[in-house]
């Protein structure tokens, strides 16, 4: 439960972007001495809103000093992301993406998922990501998910419910690995969608133990309804209810989360439910 908590607690502090000023102390020791002058320049921009003029023009100046600085192309391009330009932030972070695809494919791929369900796309970046590094991938933009589950529910949206399965399976015995606060609810859902409703039940309830929210009680619920159990069906709807209203749910500023239900979708469940009492 704690350490769920403290990932949900890093995602609201580090929502887009999530990558941080470079020292630019650094180039400078390193001898690169555009790279110091455009980072320095860069840094202009701090106080200033990210659709400012002077935001802008910060990086703008930046790349004119030095047009292969990467984090100017990124930290551009996350205000037309957000702003729905999508256009330009594809140009912007492609750059950045050929410039340093370390630093920055997996970013890509996270928001090719997040803000266009490019799947396949989303796939593609993770999985040349983490071909290109020994060492762990790492989360998100928003931190709320792991890039391997992220992959997971893009294979997932693809129809490769098994696959999607066997990667969240491995990544949830890594000895290090801390389950992420969506991580149990999106396995429950694979189970209950392929059958297996005990291995589902079992999801759902380490869920519950971790992250307690409106949708794990509803798909819970769903579990029930195919086993027959009226009674643990009904009783998990309006936990869902209860949960939803006082604002445990999934939540995203600014997408659709996988595996969202909404009060609408709860209540038209209970109605049914209460119908065929």
């Amino acid at each position: 439960m704690r350490n769920s908590i403290l990932i949900f607690i890093f995602s609201l502090f580090f929502s887009i972007p999530l990558f941080s000023q470079p020292n630019c102390e650094a180039y400078r020791y390193q001898g690169d001495t555009l790279k110091y002058l455009a980072c320095m320049q860069a840094k202009k921009r701090e106080g200033h809103y990210q659709f400012s003029r002077e935001y802008q023009e910060a990086f703008d100046e930046a790349i004119g000093i030095d047009s292969t600085f990467d984090y100017a192309y990124r930290e551009k391009s996350v205000a037309y992301l957000k702003s729905g330009d999508f256009i330009t932030w594809k140009n912007l972070i492609d750059k950045a993406v050929a410039l340093n695809p370390e630093a920055h494919l997996g970013a890509r791929g996270w928001c090719r998922y997040q803000f266009f369900r490019d799947y396949k796309g989303a796939i593609e970046d993770i999985e040349n990501f983490e071909k290109l590094v020994n060492y762990d991938v790492g989360y998100s933009v928003n931190g709320v998910y792991h890039l391997s589950i992220a992959k997971a529910i893009c294979y997932k949206a693809l129809g490769q419910k098994e696959r999607a399965i066997s990667i969240i399976e491995e990544k949830l015995k890594e000895k290090d690995y801390f389950a992420g606060i969506y991580d149990y609810l999106h396995l429950g859902v694979l189970y209950l969608e392929l059958g297996r409703y005990e291995k589902a039940i079992s999801a759902f309830v380490k869920q519950s133990q971790g992250n307690e929210i409106a949708e794990n009680q509803y798909y819970l619920g769903m579990v029930y309804k195919k086993l027959g159990n009226k009674e643990k069906y009904v009783e998990c709807l309006q936990r869902s209810q209860d949960l939803y209203v006082g604002r445990r749910n999934m939540y995203d500023p600014y997408t659709h989360p996988y595996d969202k239900v909404y009060l609408e979708d709860i209540q038209d469940e209970l109605e049914k439910a209460n119908k065929d009492t």
